[in-house]
């Protein structure tokens, strides 16, 4: 893979393009929603940064929590993104960002952003790390790309600790095409790039028999994430109401960092 290579190109200041390495898993027409999940923090940190050049204070914040509602489907078209602050404070202040494709919001995200102290000497109780991704050794037939169709998973290096089994998992990925052509970004944001494929880690059904799309994503933060891998600790839960949930706890190559959430709507494919 080619470092040049990108999910989005910039066109102007709230107007991106995707490429085709965004295409998948459910339709290879429209974009993975994972690639956005990056894209989106990396405007609400653009926005911060701007903000800070503006007042000449520098910013102290770090991410804690970004919900996002997912409205519809994207087109690997272009599509416009703002972020606005709508809880201003000194300790603890609320963004959101909206995603607008064709002329209606297909994204709609909120982060939580709190005062960054050194806790250092209280911290704990995060579960057990996983086997970091250097001990495992990259499959000769990557799962991911068994399971999903399109040019976003193909892009993804995917290393499982074990075999999954229906429902639970554990995976490292990773992945060099960058974010956004031609700009630097932010490691939460890159990090972030892949949070979305927590829902194909572990499948609990056939999608060529199921649809399981999730309806959001919902992400904790006890730390901030850095460097390449990140790490999958995925349980899947099918309820008998046409219901789901994908939990996962997210770790980087030094251990556990936070939770993510999706919830699933479930029918037959077909």
């Amino acid at each position: 893979m080619s470092d040049q290579r990108s999910y989005f190109v910039r066109v102007d200041d709230r107007t991106f393009r995707a490429t085709e390495l965004t295409a998948g898993a459910w339709s290879t027409t429209e974009q993975h929603i994972s690639p956005m999940m990056g894209l989106v923090v990396h405007a609400i940190d653009e926005h911060v940064a701007e903000r800070s050049r503006a007042s000449g204070a520098r910013d102290q914040m770090v991410l804690s929590r970004l919900s996002v509602d997912i409205l519809g489907v994207v087109g690997i078209d272009e599509f416009d993104l703002h972020v606005e602050t709508i809880r201003p404070g000194r300790t603890v202040e609320l963004l959101e960002a909206v995603v607008t494709w064709r002329g209606r919001a297909v994204v709609r995200a909120r982060a939580w952003r709190v005062l960054a102290f050194d806790t250092s000497q209280i911290a704990g109780g995060a579960p057990e790390p996983m086997p970091h991704p250097d001990s495992i050794s990259a499959s000769d037939d990557p799962l991911l790309n068994l399971t999903w169709p399109g040019e976003f998973i193909a892009s993804v290096e995917a290393r499982y600790v074990e075999s999954p089994e229906p429902g639970r998992g554990r995976a490292w990925l990773r992945s060099d095409v960058r974010l956004v052509a031609e700009e630097e970004v932010g490691p939460v944001a890159d990090f972030l790039k892949l949070v979305d494929v927590s829902n194909g880690i572990a499948v609990r059904a056939s999608p060529k028999e199921w649809l399981f799309p999730n309806l959001d994503l919902t992400l904790h933060l006890h730390r901030q994430p850095a460097g390449e891998w990140l790490g999958f600790d995925t349980e899947v839960m099918f309820g008998s109401s046409g219901q789901g949930l994908t939990s996962s706890v997210l770790h980087d190559a030094d251990g556990p960092v936070g939770r993510v959430e999706q919830s699933l709507t479930i029918r037959p494919n077909g």
